[in-house]
């Protein structure tokens, strides 16, 4: 079973938030990680995994237009995304930057393709998702890692 964590990174904070989601996602006995950016995936990488985690620099408290084009292009394989589960994160350059209403932007689309939505679990924050200011730091590395672990666990129940 797979997980596709997906991002768009212009600074590289977004990719290295997304390497330690990947690396909680490959600590599920069974569950491989997908790690690509939005430049390099396929409408196959979303038919072929159980969830999808994507994430995004805040670009005006939404996410940027490039993660945007990949769920308006993959509309196609909408009806395949259903009952599997995703989740949201993102990296801001402000404290007030815009990161929650960034990560519902994500979510919303993840529920129009009738994904089950996996906000963080209580032991990082319990919110909707993870984020930073600027490059992460260990503790937000470790609750990426939290979510990667958490969506894939789901992932595998749902399934199961």
């Amino acid at each position: 079973m797979q997980i596709l964590v997906l991002y768009f990174s212009k600074g590289g904070n977004t990719r290295k938030l997304a390497e330690a989601i990947a690396r909680g996602v490959e600590e599920v006995e069974g569950v491989k990680a997908v790690l690509k950016k939005t430049s390099e995936v396929a409408k196959e990488d979303f038919a072929a995994s159980e969830g999808i985690i994507a994430g995004s620099p805040v670009y005006f408290g939404l996410m940027a237009a490039e993660l945007k084009k990949i769920f308006d292009d993959f509309v196609g394989v909408r009806k395949k995304m259903e009952g599997k589960v995703g989740a949201a994160f993102t990296t801001s350059g402000d404290p007030t930057g815009g990161k929650e209403t960034t990560m519902m932007s994500i979510i919303q689309a993840l529920l129009i393709y009738g994904m089950v939505i996996a906000g963080d679990p209580l032991s990082a924050t319990g919110h909707y998702g993870v984020a930073c200011v600027g490059e992460p730091d260990t503790k937000t590395e470790e609750n990426g890692m939290k979510l990667g672990n958490r969506v894939a666990g789901l992932a595998k129940k749902l399934r199961g």
